[in-house]
């Protein structure tokens, strides 16, 4: 602005020097030539005075010499006297023999085209430069008509050319040191102008300047110094007043801004707004809880860098927001800081710019573990219900069979037990496997007993159970399996008594599954280990070192009907759980492809009878 503003001044100020410089010398200018005429003018009335007198004298030698005298005068260039017919009759210099002055020429043009009062002189231009040449006519008096034709009024005409030299002299000298003492003013007048705009603007304007940076840096307090009632002074109260309304928007856009953020932050999901770039623009606390970070770390950042431990670029919601354009929802599982595996729904909705294309895009991030959890259980209650209705059939068409068989069973009994039939030889054993026989079927019995109090909704009957003595009655009855099988069934010894509160079939029930899996884990032969431990909580153990169970199955080994047995209902370990839980334990597996698998049973503080 500065340079603009000097440059413009300085034009200013140099167009108005010159054009009075240019005023001035055309009117110096004039008023020497004025001058010039004046003189010669004077000089060409006293010549033509002297040469009329030696003319009535009829004296050529005289009038000559006078010519040749007015030839050595330097301000005098040429003194001719021409006759009627314009041919020169008298000359101070030698003229060109045949010189004739036509009307036409710019001599005779200084009488014959202007009016009478203007005929005098003109400069005009001749092979030797710029003359003033003056052109008087001789008069025909009386006393000249001894000579001349008393019918003419003009004998002939006396020009007489003065150098111009002088005055084009005096007028470039006074040119020059116009121009001089011009650019002397203007230096002057452009120095003065230059300290005045210095004092009354430029530092004035110094203060906007300082004024509007210090605003640009975040004094929204700073205001320009207002003095006076002129235009700057008027700038001055106006550039205040948008100060003083910038900052009230602002403020008000803070406490919008606060009061946004307040809300966002109050919400529970994550909520986090990603650039094109997938650069995160804003996140609420909710966010940043899960990412595990500050929010100087987070914000301007790439989201790959912040939410690495969130999701997986291949399925960044934000990034399949930005490509269609659309909204996208999808189910991301991460890890808490706790270790364990939440579900999160994350739902990415785009944000258009002016011209409709997508801008940003805002996630949601809502955990739906808890949700996940209740359709499961949802799921489970609905595949229990599914199984009560099959079980309540089942027990119900299974115990009339039974109850016959049963019967026969305890007829078998009695009948070899009695004084006679004791004596045959093999009663004994014949004795033994009835009653071995009526103990299953009660226990049959007691297991439809349960499957229709569960389809019932009903809780079994617990009691006081000894482990020791129940897992010795269980391996003996899986003892002619082992065999047939070549597996070894090995029950670890305990310290002392350990007890649980149980259901006894159900229990034996549970040691029966898991004991049947395990040496059903060999192709032929292997080892299961039994074992009992009491601690803060009893614990049951059946270990087998067979084929193992691979990771992708051990996740669905307690679902129902899922079986890796050929021929197996996928019921077992179901219901195992399902028992267990009802107790108030736990049942957990670890396996691992080739090394075999543990099974455990867990159960609350053991109670001892009494």
């Amino acid at each position: 602005m500065t340079a603009g503003l000097a440059f413009g001044v300085t034009a200013v100020v140099l167009a108005v020097i010159g054009l009075g410089a240019y005023l001035f010398f055309i009117h110096h200018r004039d008023r020497l030539v004025d001058a010039a005429r004046a003189t010669a003018r004077l000089q060409s009335d006293l010549i033509r005075a002297a040469l009329e007198h030696q003319m009535m004298e009829n004296d050529r030698t005289l009038i000559r010499q006078m010519l040749q005298t007015f030839a050595r005068d330097p301000a005098i260039r040429q003194v001719l006297v021409l006759d009627r017919t314009g041919r020169p009759q008298h000359a101070s210099r030698p003229v060109p023999p045949g010189t004739r002055f036509a009307l036409d020429e710019p001599t005779c043009r200084i009488c014959h085209a202007h009016q009478p009062v203007r005929r005098d002189s003109a400069v005009i231009e001749t092979e030797g430069g710029s003359v003033l040449r003056s052109v008087l006519p001789i008069e025909n008096r009386p006393a000249c008509h001894a000579c001349h034709d008393p019918r003419n009024r003009i004998n002939g005409v006396l020009i007489v050319d003065m150098a111009t030299g002088a005055s084009t002299n005096e007028l470039a000298g006074d040119l020059r040191w116009m121009t001089i003492g011009g650019g002397l003013l203007a230096l002057c007048l452009l120095a003065a102008i230059a300290v005045v705009m210095r004092i009354v603007v430029h530092r004035r304007l110094n203060r906007f300047e300082e004024t509007a940076r210090a605003i640009a840096l975040g004094d929204l307090r700073r205001r320009v110094p207002v003095a006076g009632n002129d235009t700057l002074s008027w700038l001055g109260r106006e550039f205040n007043d948008m100060a003083d309304t910038a900052e009230r928007l602002l403020d008000d856009l803070r406490g919008q801004q606060q009061r946004l953020e307040t809300v966002i932050n109050s919400v529970d999901d994550g909520i986090v707004v990603l650039d094109r770039n997938l650069r995160v623009v804003a996140a609420n606390d909710a966010f940043l809880q899960r990412a595990g970070k500050e929010r100087a770390a987070v914000v301007g950042k790439p989201c790959r860098d912040v939410a690495a431990t969130l999701c997986a670029s291949a399925d960044c919601p934000g990034l399949s927001c930005f490509e269609s354009a659309e909204r996208f929802t999808s189910i991301i599982a991460r890890t808490g800081p706790d270790g364990r595996t939440r579900h999160e729904e994350v739902r990415s909705s785009p944000v258009r710019g002016a011209g409709g294309e997508v801008a940003f895009a805002v996630e949601v991030w809502r955990d739906i573990t808890g949700r996940r959890a209740e359709e499961a259980r949802m799921a489970e209650a609905h595949r229990l219900a599914s199984l009560g209705m099959l079980a309540s059939g089942f027990s119900h068409e299974l115990n009339t069979p039974l109850a016959s068989v049963l019967t026969c069973v305890e007829g078998i009994l009695r009948t070899v037990e009695g004084k006679e039939a004791a004596a045959a030889p093999g009663a004994s054993d014949v004795a033994e496997s009835a009653r071995i026989a009526r103990e299953q079927l009660l226990r049959c019995r007691a297991v439809t007993q349960h499957f229709l109090r569960m389809s019932r909704g009903q809780n079994s009957t617990t009691d006081i159970l000894e482990l020791g003595p129940l897992v010795a009655a269980v391996v003996r009855l899986v003892e002619p399996t082992a065999r047939e099988l070549g597996v070894t069934v090995l029950v670890e010894p305990t310290a002392g008594p350990v007890s649980v509160r149980a259901g006894d079939a159900q229990l034996q029930q549970v040691l029966l599954n898991l004991i049947l899996n395990g040496m059903q884990a060999f192709p032929r032969g292997g080892t299961v280990r039994v074992s009992v431990s009491n601690h803060d909580r009893v614990h049951i153990r059946v270990q087998d070192d067979g084929r193992g169970i691979a990771p992708e199955h051990l996740t669905r080994i307690f679902e129902p009907f899922f079986s890796l047995r050929p021929g197996g209902t996928g019921l077992g370990l179901f219901l195992s759980q399902n028992l267990v839980r009802g107790w108030g334990g736990e049942i957990s597996v670890a396996s691992e492809p080739g090394k075999g698998t543990t099974f455990e049973v867990a159960f609350p503080a053991a109670a001892s009878k009494g």
